[in-house]
C-alpha cells in the first residue's frame, strides 16, 4: 500500500514522538506497552489488510465488515480487541453524505479503516486538543475518534434545523407551499431518515466502548460519559426533527384542504349570487302576460328585485365569510 493510503502516528506518554513508521516496525511499535499507535489505511482491500489480520489474529468475519457495504453501526469483543464501525455526516451542497471508517482497537494502539473521504482531520484535532489523555493509552484515541464523529452529527443535525426552520416560516405562506415546498419536504425527511439509521446506533457503540473497552480509568470516564450523553442530545434532536417534519407536512395539508374548502365556499356562494338575476329574468322573460307586462314599472320591478336578492345574498355570506 502506498504512502498516500497509509498514515501512522506514534506516542509515548502522551508524547508524539513519530508520523512516519516504516511498515517492517509498525508491528513492533503496535506490541511495544511504551507506545501508543494509531495506524490508518484508506480504502484498503481484505488483501492489503492481511498483514495485520496475520499478525494480530483478526476474526475472517470482520475483515470481511471492513469491506463489505451497507454495514451499521456496531462494536464487538473479540479475545484482547474490540472491533467498530461507525459513519461520519455531513453536508456538502446540501446533500447528506455518509462516510464509513472501520477499526480495531488493540492493547497499544488502533488501526482504522476508512473510506478517502471520511473527515479524519476533526480527530486529529481531538487528539492534540486532549494530547495528555492520550497517556491513558487506547481509550483516549477510541475517544477522541468518536467524540469527532458525534460533534460532526451535531453539525448536520444543526443544519437540517435550520432547513425545518425556513420551511416552518413559510408554511402560512399561501404563494410559497406549491410543488417545491412538498419536494423540500420529501427531500428533508428522506435525509432524516438516512441520518436516524446513523446517529441512533451510537448509543450502544459508545455503550460497548465503555462496557468492553476493558479496565475503567476516573481520568477517561468523565470524558466517556460527557461523549454517551452528547450522543443520546443527537438521537433526542434528530428524532424531533423528523416529528416536526411529519407535523409540517401534515400541518401543510390540512391548509390545503382549508383553503380549498374556502374555494368552495366561494364558489357556492357566487353561484347563488348569480342565480338570482338568472331566475328574475327567467320569469320577466316568459312569454304569457304577468303583473308589469310590457310596463316600465315592470322592467324596473325586475331590476330592483334582482339588485335587492343579489345584495341581500352578498350580505348573508359576506357576514359569514364565504366572499
Amino acid at each position: 500500500m502506498d504512502s498516500e493510503r497509509m498514515h501512522c502516528r506514534v506516542w509515548k506518554n502522551g508524547k508524539l514522538i513519530g508520523t512516519e513508521v516504516a511498515r517492517d516496525k509498525i508491528l513492533d511499535a503496535l506490541r511495544d506497552p511504551d507506545h501508543l499507535v494509531w495506524l490508518d489505511l484508506v480504502e484498503a482491500t481484505a488483501e492489503e489488510f492481511a498483514w495485520i489480520a496475520e499478525a494480530f489474529q483478526l476474526a475472517p468475519t470482520e475483515i470481511e465488515d471492513i469491506t463489505a457495504p451497507h454495514e451499521r453501526p456496531k462494536v464487538t469483543r473479540r479475545g484482547t480487541h474490540l472491533f467498530f464501525t461507525t459513519y461520519s455526516a455531513t453536508v456538502v451542497d446540501g446533500e447528506l453524505r455518509m462516510r464509513r471508517i472501520s477499526g480495531f482497537v488493540l492493547p497499544q494502539g488502533m488501526v482504522t479503516v476508512r473510506q478517502a473521504d471520511f473527515p479524519i482531520e476533526a480527530a486529529l484535532r481531538t487528539w492534540e486538543e486532549n494530547a495528555d489523555l492520550l497517556a491513558h493509552g487506547p481509550r483516549a484515541l477510541v475517544h477522541g475518534l468518536m467524540d469527532s464523529v458525534v460533534d460532526g452529527h451535531f453539525e448536520t443535525i444543526q443544519t437540517f434545523d435550520d432547513r425545518v426552520e425556513a420551511l416552518d416560516d413559510v408554511l402560512f405562506e399561501r404563494e410559497r407551499t406549491g410543488p417545491d415546498f412538498l419536494r423540500e419536504i420529501y427531500g428533508l425527511r428522506r435525509d432524516l431518515v438516512s441520518l436516524r439509521r446513523v446517529v441512533l446506533p451510537m448509543r450502544e457503540v459508545v455503550n460497548a466502548l465503555v462496557r468492553h473497552g476493558g479496565r475503567t480509568d476516573p481520568d477517561l470516564d468523565p470524558w466517556f460519559d460527557d461523549l454517551y450523553d452528547h450522543v443520546l442530545r443527537a438521537g433526542e434532536w434528530t428524532d424531533s426533527l423528523r416529528d416536526l417534519v411529519s407535523s409540517i407536512f401534515e400541518t401543510n395539508l390540512s391548509l390545503q384542504d382549508a383553503r380549498l374548502n374556502m374555494i368552495m365556499r366561494q364558489l357556492a356562494a357566487w353561484a347563488a349570487i348569480i342565480a338570482v338575476p338568472t331566475a328574475i329574468t327567467g320569469w320577466f322573460g316568459q312569454n304569457v302576460p304577468y303583473p308589469g307586462f310590457s310596463q316600465t314599472w315592470g322592467f324596473w320591478a325586475s331590476v330592483l328585485l334582482i339588485v335587492a336578492g343579489s345584495a341581500g345574498l352578498y350580505w348573508a355570506f359576506r357576514r359569514r365569510g364565504w366572499v
